[in-house]
């Protein structure tokens, strides 16, 4: 079976760690027997002047192909504009990467066309896969389905590409049910959980943890007192000022931010102003491969997003042995179904203060947390991800394709 995968979100030389996990989902599919995988990731640049920024000056030098990611990935360029034409950037990334498509397919065809992010690939796929005559699928991961399904342009192309999927996949049954209430056809979903790099993501004994990362300079967390981690990008939707104000009722947590975004500068102003300068360590973006011993050296996970479908994060942390402590959106609740793994509270810093202390007061063996997300696997992914490619490639082609 050999398969075309497009996606926006992938690593390259420039952006080494965007859209990791779905580079590791891709290396467990083309590890299948069955599956010969061709990457195509289209880059996006905007017009001059705003082309000189970085990152875009340096992702225009990008070469048309690298192994990088390892795997062989195709990198076209496509234009666009910040801030106001992402609605639009199917059109663009159609016409930047079907003469490519058109030609790997003649030079050897392809069975399917697969689309790892539901907007602005999908809509992208389904015409490019149109073109081609062939099915494809899309997966849903959870702010293509709940920011994008809110702007009503690109609410439209992704219904209209969802009727033409063969199937889709969504990380968590929380995140089917949000793409059926936007009228995408549930008998075409299959909920695809995410995997786990059960190698590196493994208990670490709290205390070896902490002596560890506090010793790293790039991090140097404190070694002292209980430790809260909460990682993702510095941006509003991820929820890190509550986090932050939730320490004034914590006075023995300390907090460590993994992650960068536009919001670091209110955060900064945000703890000073709470007098918990002290307390909260901004440590930058942290290299994955770093994550196991900082979440192993935490007492709990602190991730109050407003949204998300199932975070890799979550079942990362309980990986290592670290309750998480999260609202109770998208797939929550099919990650902590028991107090070991944590606890799911409300959105706001009194909530997320009280289940602290609770998990503090009777902290779970890291063992019997890991156990929580046992079943979890890049293997388990791939042979999944595999599966559901070839009943999309031996389905009938849905009447209301294109």
């Amino acid at each position: 079976m050999r398969v075309l995968s497009i996606s926006t979100l992938f690593p390259n030389p420039v952006r080494p760690a965007f859209g990791n996990f779905v580079r590791s989902q891709m290396l467990a599919a083309s590890t299948q027997d069955e599956v010969e995988l061709t990457m195509i990731s289209p880059v996006g640049i905007p017009p001059w002047p705003l082309s000189l920024r970085e990152p875009y000056r340096s992702l225009a030098k990008l070469p048309a192909t690298s192994d990088f990611s390892g795997l062989a990935v195709h990198y076209p360029q496509f234009r666009t504009i910040p801030r106001i034409g992402g609605d639009s950037n199917p059109d663009r990334i159609v016409e930047a990467v079907l003469p490519l498509a058109r030609a790997l397919h003649e030079a050897e065809p392809f069975d399917i066309v697969d689309a790892s992010f539901f907007f602005p690939d999908g809509p992208a796929v389904g015409r490019i896969a149109a073109e081609l005559g062939l099915p494809y699928t899309v997966k849903s991961r959870g702010a293509d389905i709940h920011y994008w399904g809110m702007r009503p342009s690109a609410l439209t192309q992704m219904v209209e590409a969802a009727q033409g999927a063969s199937l889709m996949l969504a990380v968590s049954e929380a995140l089917k049910a949000d793409m059926v209430a936007l009228g995408m056809p549930k008998d075409r979903i299959v909920v695809h959980y995410t995997g786990l790099d059960r190698e590196a993501f493994k208990p670490v004994e709290r205390g070896a943890a902490r002596a560890l990362v506090s010793a790293l300079p790039s991090l140097g967390v404190w070694p002292d007192g209980h430790l809260l981690v909460t990682p993702g990008s510095l941006i509003a939707r991820k929820g890190q000022a509550m986090v932050i104000e939730a320490l004034r009722d914590l006075p023995d947590c300390h907090l460590a931010l993994a992650g960068t975004g536009e919001d670091e500068a209110s955060l900064r102003s945000l703890a000073d102003s709470l007098g918990l300068n002290d307390r909260v360590q901004f440590l930058g973006h942290v290299n994955h491969d770093l994550l196991p011993q900082l979440f192993s050296a935490a007492d709990a996970v602190v991730l109050p997003s407003a949204s998300e479908g199932l975070a890799n994060v979550w079942v990362e942390a309980l990986a290592c042995g670290t309750p998480i402590v999260v609202p109770d959106i998208g797939g929550a609740r099919e990650v902590v179904k028991s107090p070991e793994a944590g606890r799911i509270v409300e959105r706001n810093p009194g909530a997320i203060a009280y289940a602290v202390r609770e998990i503090l007061a009777d902290p779970p063996k890291q063992e019997a947390v890991a156990r929580t997300v046992e079943g979890f696997s890049w293997d388990r992914n791939g042979a999944a991800i595999a599966d559901i490619w070839q009943r999309a490639a031996a389905a009938p082609k849905p009447s209301s394709a294109a």
